[in-house]
């Protein structure tokens, strides 16, 4: 079977792209999801050196446009990038926070089959349109409505539940799993602070000063308010607005293999929707099986990753994502992340864009955006932190509360 390779990468500004008048609450669109989408399209096919005619399909990831913008039948919109568009098959992927890898993956099948030579993968979301409550529900409608969502459970919630499940699994106590969660928090702070494509590079830098936002002010308001314990607002991803783009080929069709990057191994793996049927709580067993699948299709193991971009929409899942992919044994994640493990100068590299805590999280270009920012650090053309040794990156997308799980091995040609 041939292989598919990425030959071009993109990705827009992510932060919040609205004016708010604090008067009136009224809020104005500043980069719209039609212009995000059309960047990041045009901007991959320009970086992959060929022309819009030479695209066969495009495949879109997005999460909820419908609720969040009022405008589902999205994927058409692609053909606004060029003319040249115009007649290709184009399809939406839809997988929660995972839409966009689930959209590549098709991309990748496209390829592998014959049916496509060049295609044109784009993931985006513009979520800042909508208030804070409004935006929740939305976000609240992929989780297992039945049971959580029409409940009142959040995603801070149910990954709440995944962190007092990990500490009580591997009894943790109550202060060494806050120090565990804050130190993976302040590594992604500090690594998006160089990133100049992230929504934060600003934020605290330190578990010290994240601490520090955790004492009262003398007004009785903490900054980092506890949103569902034991998870912190610095505890959450961002809510952002952006997109991101990818084009592939067969790897056999490559040109030039100094700007290319195999996508080697894939692992999609989905769990149970509602999270009381699960029997682990303590650990992400589907997300270990997309890694399986994934490793052994690339024909590696945990030790040969250079660099790793793993889901942190919430600390908690970072450090089990880390131990998912083999790159902390179970139980051992938080601790390495306290060992100062996973930095630019260790051997493996995590979340050197920021991750979703400071780079940002718009759900539906997350997947995207984790492969072309790799795919830009295997080329040698980082944006931000550069790796101290870039040969094999994964990439590693949750889907809703760690139901589809995506792991994509992407290696240097």
């Amino acid at each position: 079977m041939s292989k598919a390779s990425i030959i071009g990468a993109y990705n827009t500004q992510f932060g919040a792209f609205i004016k708010k008048d604090k008067a009136t609450g009224l809020i104005t669109d500043t980069k719209t999801y039609y212009d995000l989408l059309i960047e990041a399209g045009r901007g991959a096919i320009a970086d992959s050196g060929l022309e819009a005619k030479d695209i066969d399909a495009i495949y879109v990831g997005s999460c909820s446009p419908g609720t969040f913008i009022n405008q589902e039948h999205v994927a058409p919109l692609a053909a606004e990038i060029d003319p040249a568009l115009r007649f290709k098959p184009m399809s939406r992927c839809e997988c929660a926070c995972a839409s966009s890898s689930v959209a590549l993956y098709n991309a990748v099948y496209a390829v592998e089959a014959g049916r496509a030579k060049n295609v044109l993968v784009i993931g985006v979301e513009k979520m800042n349109l909508l208030p804070t409550p409004q935006m929740t529900h939305v976000l609240a409608c992929s989780s297992h409505w039945p049971t959580e969502g029409s409940k009142g459970m959040s995603f801070p919630m149910l990954f709440a539940e995944y962190a007092k499940g990990y500490q009580a699994f591997y009894k943790i106590p109550k202060e060494e799993l806050e120090q565990m969660l804050w130190t993976a928090g302040a590594l992604c702070y500090k690594n998006g602070a160089e990133n100049p494509l992230a929504h934060v590079q600003n934020g605290p830098a330190s578990v010290e000063a994240i601490m520090k936002l955790n004492e009262l002010d003398p007004k009785g308001k903490c900054k980092n308010m506890m949103i569902a314990a034991p998870l912190r607002l610095h505890d959450c991803s961002l809510v952002t607005d952006g997109a991101a783009a990818l084009v592939i080929t067969a790897t056999s069709a490559v040109t030039n293999r100094k700007r290319a990057v195999e996508i080697a191994g894939i692992g999609h793996s989905t769990e149970r929707l509602p999270e009381n049927v699960r029997p682990n709580m303590h650990e992400l067993m589907a997300g270990k099986d997309a890694a399986a699948k994934a490793f052994k299709e690339a024909g590696i193991t945990a030790a040969d990753i250079d660099l790793a971009e793993v889901h942190d929409c919430f600390t908690i899942n970072q450090i089990l994502s880390t131990e998912a992919l083999g790159l902390s044994a179970d139980g051992r994640g938080g601790y390495d992340y306290l060992d100062g493990r996973f930095t630019r100068d260790d051997k493996v590299a995590i979340n050197l864009s920021g991750g979703l805590k400071s780079k940002g999280h718009p759900v539906g270009a997350t997947g995207a955006s984790m492969h072309a920012l790799i795919f830009k650090q295997l080329i040698g053309e980082p944006i931000g932190v550069a790796a101290k040794k870039a040969d094999i990156g994964v990439a590693f997308n949750v889907g809703g509360s760690a139901v589809t799980n995506c792991v994509t091995v992407l290696k240097k040609l």
